[in-house]
Order: C-alpha cells, then sequence, then structure tokens
C-alpha cells in the first residue's frame, strides 16, 4: 500500500484532510513531527470527521524515527518538492512507496531533500509557488493509483 506523509504539517485542517483523502482512498499515512498544531487538536478531527477512524496512519516523533521506521521496511521515500525537475506523471510509483509533503510554510531541510529516494513535481505556471498541501497529495497519489491499477478499489 502506497503511503503519504506530512513532514512537520503547520495547518490541522490540512492534516485532516489527508487523512481524510487517505482513508477514501485506501492509503496508510504518516505524521512526522513535530506538527504546528496538537495532533489530538478539535480542528484536526473536524477536517479528518469520522473519517480518521478508517485510516491507518502513524505519529513519528521526528524525521529521524520516520526515516528509521521507513528503512526497516524497506520503502522508497518520493518527496514531491518544488525543486525538483521530474513531473510527478513521468515518475514510475511502486506499491509501498512512501509520497512526502513538506511543511506549508517551510517545505523540507536538506537532509529530508538527501534522504529521498526519488523528488517530483507538479509542473505550474511560471511565477507562481506552490499548491496547498492537500491539492498536491491528492493529485500525485491519484497518479500513483493510476498508475499500479487503483489496488484495493472498487
Amino acid at each position: 500500500m502506497i503511503r503519504l506523509a506530512l513532514y512537520q504539517p503547520d495547518i490541522a485542517q490540512n492534516a485532516g484532510t489527508v487523512l481524510r483523502l487517505c482513508a477514501c482512498l485506501g492509503l496508510g499515512a504518516d505524521i512526522v513531527e513535530p506538527a504546528g498544531f496538537p495532533v489530538s487538536a478539535p480542528a484536526f478531527r473536524r477536517a479528518g470527521m469520522d473519517y480518521l477512524d478508517h485510516v491507518d496512519w502513524t505519529r513519528h516523533d521526528d524525521f529521524t524515527a520516520f526515516e528509521a521506521w521507513r528503512r526497516r521496511e524497506g520503502r522508497r521515500l518520493v518527496l514531491m518538492t518544488t525543486a525538483a525537475a521530474l513531473p510527478y506523471t513521468a515518475f514510475g510509483f511502486r506499491p509501498g512507496d512512501v509520497v512526502m509533503a513538506g511543511r506549508e510554510s517551510a517545505g523540507v531541510p536538506d537532509l529530508v531533500h538527501d534522504a529521498a529516494d526519488a523528488r517530483i513535481l507538479i509542473p505550474m505556471r511560471p511565477g507562481l509557488r506552490s499548491l496547498n498541501v492537500a491539492v498536491s497529495a491528492a493529485m500525485v497519489t491519484g497518479e500513483a493509483l493510476r498508475q499500479l491499477g487503483f489496488p484495493g478499489q472498487v
């Protein structure tokens, strides 16, 4: 199963929306702390609604803990970043990939870029910075599922 990871998310509503996406599409989810909000905050639950009970999600204390888990599991880290050159539609996704989105305010540090097995981007019009993290996650995981034949879907 593909997993979707959020690196130190800043906005509870975005994280809740991503977890709802994961529940509906059958994706696993990972939140790499510290988050910019208490993960149990009401805004987080409100955005995820009752869908949070239907997603396999894990909190990791920090990137070191996440990276140790990922390596034990033998999963590739696929980083969504505006600093990449490879469009997400040209990347070959595999079952077990972990697709990571960076912080809304700052992306990810070099340490995460260096750890990534692949870096992909969503091509956009020049002069615009980025899409909302939940929108980006939906686009990229939708393509990954399409490539893999929508495993587990009705």
